[in-house]
């Protein structure tokens, strides 16, 4: 893995985005600034960066629905920073999708060290092979039903039509489609498609089995009351236990 990503830093307050930028040059990151979410919504849809750092109370769009928005189309590393301290918001930044969140003030160094280790993250997970899980080189293509992936293009077809999945969507199908029928905790999913060293709320899980529900439809993954997930096989009715929040 080397520096040469970019990372965008947006805040309204002048003096921490140059802080911020400048310790992160000085670990030879290329670095962007910007003020607003607004500003930050038009970046990704024309010069996506590599990661964000990204501060809640923002000027007309807040971070949260920024951050919401990015999760609904990808999983790009998400870094919150904010001077907000209630678990409250820490657990509504994890929840949206924010991969890590720091409370103002903060030590840049400590700031620095927290985007290695996403990007480590990122690394890896972009890595055809998952941490934690067996993944074998054969068969190039796994059939379940109306749920087709093809593993080495990390392509899904579902009812004949391709659908477009973040790299965690796709590793999370991976796992169900790898042992049908099986029920993971949430801690297992959390381990295979996180990484063992992720700290956040559980509620990660739920949150992207709601979005892969979202664009595939009917999918017959369910929830197990008390435990966690499970996909069927085809011709088995899906169940939409309790406990979950969808």
């Amino acid at each position: 893995m080397n520096n040469n990503y970019l990372i965008a830093v947006v805040d309204d307050d002048q003096h921490i985005r140059n802080l911020v930028e400048a310790y992160l040059q000085k670990e030879n990151y290329r670095t962007i600034g910007l003020s607003s979410a607004e500003e930050a919504w038009t970046l990704w849809q024309t010069s996506p960066p590599d990661m964000w750092v990204l501060d809640i109370m923002l000027p007309g769009m807040d971070g949260y629905e920024f951050c919401r928005r990015i999760r609904n189309e990808a999983e790009v590393p998400i870094i919150m920073i904010s001077a907000r301290d209630n678990e409250v918001d820490k657990i509504l930044g994890l929840e949206l999708g924010s991969d890590d969140y720091l409370v103002k003030p903060f030590s840049p160094r400590e700031l620095v060290a927290r985007i290695k280790r996403q990007l480590q993250r990122w690394y890896k997970m972009s890595n055809p092979v998952v941490e934690g899980v067996s993944i074998p080189t054969t068969p190039a293509r796994i059939e379940i039903g109306r749920l087709q992936l093809l593993l080495e293009e990390r392509r899904v077809f579902w009812c004949e039509e391709e659908v477009d999945l973040t790299s965690k969507e796709f590793t999370m199908l991976r796992v169900f489609a790898d042992s049908p029928n099986r029920a993971f905790t949430r801690d297992e999913l959390l381990t295979f498609v996180w990484g063992d060293d992720y700290f956040g709320s559980d509620r990660a899980v739920d949150h992207l089995i709601k979005r892969m529900r979202k664009k595939l439809e009917h999918v017959p993954i369910e929830a197990v009351w008390g435990h966690g997930y499970r996909m069927r096989t085809e011709g088995d009715e899906q169940t939409d236990e309790a406990g979950t929040s969808d």
